[in-house]
């Protein structure tokens, strides 16, 4: 079982429940939703989300993805990320940790 992590607001988490799944912003945008690594969380904290409120995060259990999951290299910070190019199926989160 491999874990991967996206972070998001409680409102938006909860808004996403009922519906069976999750999309970020992003998905419609970039076509994916972002995610990080558990050595990652905390760089994407500070690059992205430093001072805002009502912060939980997503553990997500990639073998029950239903979406695609990629990792693509990203330029700005010379790392690999996960992606997922899809939503996200609510089942396959596994964990919500609060972060704020």
């Amino acid at each position: 079982m491999s874990h991967i992590y996206h972070i998001t607001t409680a409102a938006e988490w909860e808004k996403a429940k009922p519906t069976g799944a999750y999309a970020s912003a992003s998905l419609a945008l970039e076509g994916f939703n972002h995610c990080c690594t558990e050595a990652q969380v905390e760089g994407v904290l500070q690059r992205y989300f430093a001072g805002k409120p009502d912060l939980v995060k997503l553990t997500i259990d990639t073998e029950k993805l239903k979406s695609q999951l990629v990792y693509d290299w990203s330029p700005s910070v010379q790392d690999t990320f996960p992606h997922i190019y899809g939503p996200i199926n609510v089942d396959s989160v596994v964990e919500v940790e609060k972060l704020s």
